[in-house]
């Protein structure tokens, strides 16, 4: 992923190698400040959220976690915007929820027509996909949502609640806090669809043994766990030709969606990973 350096790099650059009066210099500053943010979400570029002396509000540390194989996991908020990394990179940011909710719609397609369909959602994150899945199905419906870490789950409780309308509160809501593995091999047959966001797809960034959830072992399992016809879909934050061909050999009939991180309003590309039984 590349990076965009933020204004006090920039700026720091610039008191180094300009040799102009001060006012331009300080000119340069306000300008680097300005544009960098935009320019980075324009061109899909990772910010780093450094302090800066522009008297903007910094950064407010919510939570910290730290996932079983050690990768350090921190809530942050500024303003309205909400940020989780993990050791210290760009995870997830409540500015971009589309392709998440876009994960919903294209995963339910089937089960919002059942009467009462079980759902499965591998990852809460930010509550988004979850947020989408109950608004897609009717009110019989029972979703699971499986998420590793008992911190993420009481964050969506808290402060992250209010950018889903309190979804965990949902009646139609279980939460299995631990592994979505231990979910998918003790229900043979139990979910009409499966969606799965955990880490950033088949390439695992912040839990190495997340892969296991997407070789051959790992589709053979949810296969298992759905029912006749049902379906699954997987969030990635790229492509993965190796992992289409992979779903295809375990039986799936695949699609390859791309999408905008924040739909019709830009931002980066994610690919959402469609398969159905």
């Amino acid at each position: 992923m590349r990076l965009a350096t933020t204004a006090c790099s920039r700026a720091s650059l610039l008191d180094g190698e300009d040799r102009r009066p001060f006012q331009l210099r300080a000119d340069a500053h306000r300008i680097a400040r300005s544009v960098t943010c935009d320019f980075a979400e324009r061109h899909g570029l990772e910010v780093c959220h450094c302090a800066n002396r522009s008297g903007v509000k910094a950064w407010e540390l919510l939570g910290e976690a730290r996932t079983p194989e050690g990768t350090a996991i921190t809530l942050t908020r500024r303003g309205g915007e909400y940020l989780i990394l993990a050791d210290g990179k760009d995870l997830m940011s409540s500015r971009m929820k589309g392709s998440e909710e876009e994960l919903a719609r294209l995963g339910c397609d089937l089960a919002r027509e059942l009467p009462s369909p079980t759902v499965l959602v591998g990852g809460l994150g930010m509550g988004f996909t979850l947020r989408a899945t109950l608004d897609c199905l009717p009110p019989e419906a029972t979703v699971v949502v499986a998420e590793l870490m008992p911190e993420v789950v009481e964050w969506n409780r808290g402060p992250l609640a209010v950018l889903t309308d309190h979804a965990l509160a949902d009646r139609r809501v279980r939460v299995e806090v631990g592994d979505v593995t231990v979910v998918l091999r003790e229900g043979k047959r139990r979910f009409d669809a499966i969606l799965l966001d955990v880490d950033n797809g088949p390439a695992a960034f912040s839990q190495a043994s997340n892969s296991g959830l997407y070789d051959n072992a790992g589709l053979v399992m949810v296969r298992e766990a759905l029912t006749p016809g049902g379906m699954l879909a997987v969030w990635s934050a790229w492509d993965d030709r190796k992992f289409e061909h992979r779903l295809r050999h375990h039986g799936f009939t695949a699609e390859t969606h791309h999408v905008r991180a924040r739909l019709k309003q830009g931002g980066r590309r994610h690919t959402i990973f469609v398969g159905r039984t």
